[in-house]
């Protein structure tokens, strides 16, 4: 940015050259007492010039975060989701998964998280204006193997679940050849597939999501209880990878995770934060927690709920634990054929 543009006396102008600063930022980067060193100015003269500069890359006007929240559709890059692949869950979702950050999907044995990786990895190869990001996908497999028999069941199926998308463009996309699969049996593996291989597809522009089934899996396996320590260490050391990743190229990643179940020794003791009725809670502690952006937990429905008359088909809830955008809420959901439906009218905060 031109010096010249500052509304300065010449001399301070002239003092600010022959210190070879050449720039309002460069100016801005140094302290008080460097500027006197550079340009031998007084310390009045340092202080002018300071407030002068950040006035002018402030600009005339401050805008509050309200406001920016208002005027988001200029901005639409910044508040672009990845669609799940179903309006209702995407309402509910405020839109679907953040493209930066990590988002937790924590449940029990079949609750649903593997059926909503696959249909995140045929949704992201969409184009835009039906919620995609006209990209592939990395699913990394850290305990069972690659469940191809469902994703081509759901391929299939793709007409009758995005009946939002004409079929002319449904049949244009080759769903098979843009999910890039990877296994890695243990942390060594897994941190270096998230360090070295997925970084060169996401930046060749091959992908736009990380799915990793499951985060928990390795960690649960190799360690003891004299090894917590460098559990953390591990655990810190993936989340700031996938985190780098998702930042840079902009993609969503989603980690699966398990869940460990608590017990209440009295009934009136408070449940922990996340618990359910069945006391259930997201595993890998607090560590993990605090590497992710949001996070979601997902479960059967209880017998209880056929009073409300959901479908003949098992009927699951996902519920928002934490989020910075949403609040605590549920909404139900059901796993067919042809992937995962939200059923309208089930969300409550």
């Amino acid at each position: 940015m031109d010096l010249d543009q500052l509304d300065l006396n010449p001399r301070i102008t002239a003092a600010i050259k022959k210190g070879r600063l050449r720039s309002v930022k460069e100016v801005l980067c140094y302290s008080g007492p460097d500027l006197q060193r550079l340009t031998s100015l007084s310390t009045h003269d340092v202080q002018h010039l300071l407030r002068v500069a950040a006035l002018h890359l402030q600009g005339s006007r401050v805008l509050t975060a309200l406001q920016l929240f208002q005027q988001r559709e200029s901005f639409p890059e910044q508040h672009q989701r990845l669609s799940l692949g179903c309006p209702v869950l995407d309402q509910f979702l405020g839109g679907g998964l953040p493209l930066e950050g990590i988002t937790d999907l924590a449940g029990r044995s079949s609750a649903g998280k593997t059926q909503l990786g696959l249909q995140l990895c045929l949704t992201v190869q969409f184009p835009r204006q039906y919620g995609g990001l006209e990209a592939g996908a990395v699913y990394i497999c850290t305990e069972d193997a690659f469940p191809s028999k469902r994703l081509w069941q759901l391929i299939k199926q793709q007409q009758q679940l995005r009946t939002d998308v004409p079929g002319e463009v449904i049949q244009k996309i080759r769903f098979s050849n843009h999910i890039f699969i990877e296994h890695a049996a243990d942390v060594d593996a897994l941190l270096e597939c998230v360090s070295k291989r997925v970084p060169i597809l996401l930046s060749r522009g091959m992908a736009r999501l990380v799915v990793v089934d499951s985060v928990a899996a390795p960690f649960r396996c190799e360690y003891d209880a004299q090894a917590l320590a460098t559990r953390a260490k591990h655990l810190q050391s993936l989340g700031a990878a996938l985190r780098r990743l998702s930042s840079t190229f902009r993609s969503p990643v989603l980690c699966i995770n398990q869940v460990m179940e608590t017990v209440e020794e009295q009934e009136s003791m408070p449940r922990p934060l996340g618990a359910w009725d069945e006391h259930l809670s997201p595993a890998l502690g607090i560590t993990w927690a605090n590497q992710i952006l949001m996070r979601l937990m997902v479960d059967r429905a209880h017998e209880d709920d056929a009073s409300m008359g959901l479908p003949r088909s098992p009927a699951r809830t996902i519920r928002v634990l934490s989020a910075p955008h949403l609040p605590l809420s549920s909404c139900c959901y059901t796993v067919s054929a042809e992937g995962i439906r939200g059923i309208p009218g089930t969300e409550s905060c």
